[in-house]
């Protein structure tokens, strides 16, 4: 099988929903911007050999944002939109757990923190910057309306990537504990 069709050639791309849509679309922007927080989260777990927990914890993040992936291509109201599953708001309680879990051993924060130190921490702030970058995309597209279904997932799913960059940001802080490294904190 190709990898290739030349099917996009000409700018534009298929949805999972079927319609072509121009490149440049504030949809196609929003999961260009997940798939690259996807990538970014593979760089992160190559950089925490030894963790199985916390490469357990980023495996089932990257399967969620597939998840996610599928509803930001599809347009809302679509006939494709009812065969996706309801994203489940129990994977952004998970995060909070797994933040609770992290924060419980590290010390109170006493201000801005620098990104940086263990590669990765570093990479965890990298991500949580994608992150945030992805949660306002997919801010805008909630804010296009459509369905009902449409806007409860996309709701589920800004909370979800709300919480992911908490989480990243603990998981920074927490590698550099596991590994001796002091956090930086910014100076005015």
């Amino acid at each position: 099988m190709k990898i290739y069709t030349g099917s996009g050639d000409r700018g534009k791309t298929s949805l999972f929903s079927g319609e072509r849509v121009p490149k440049s679309s504030e949809r196609i922007e929003a999961y260009g911007d997940l798939d690259e927080l996807n990538s970014v989260l593979g760089g992160l777990v190559a950089a925490v050999p030894g963790q199985p927990e916390v490469q357990a914890q980023l495996a089932a993040v990257q399967s969620d944002l597939f998840h996610l992936g599928a509803w930001l291509a599809t347009s809302a109201g679509s006939p494709a939109a009812p065969a996706l599953t309801p994203f489940n708001p129990a994977r952004s309680a998970a995060l909070e757990q797994a933040i609770d879990r992290m924060e419980e051993q590290l010390p109170p924060l006493k201000g801005f923190i620098l990104p940086g130190g263990h590669a990765g921490a570093a990479w965890a702030h990298v991500a949580r910057t994608v992150c945030r970058r992805t949660e306002r995309r997919v801010a805008g597209l909630a804010l296009e309306g459509g369905s009902a279904e449409a806007d409860e997932s996309l709701q589920r799913a800004l909370v979800y990537l709300n919480r992911l960059s908490d989480y990243l940001f603990v998981l920074a802080r927490h590698l550099n504990r596991l590994h001796g490294v002091g956090e930086r904190l910014w100076k005015a």
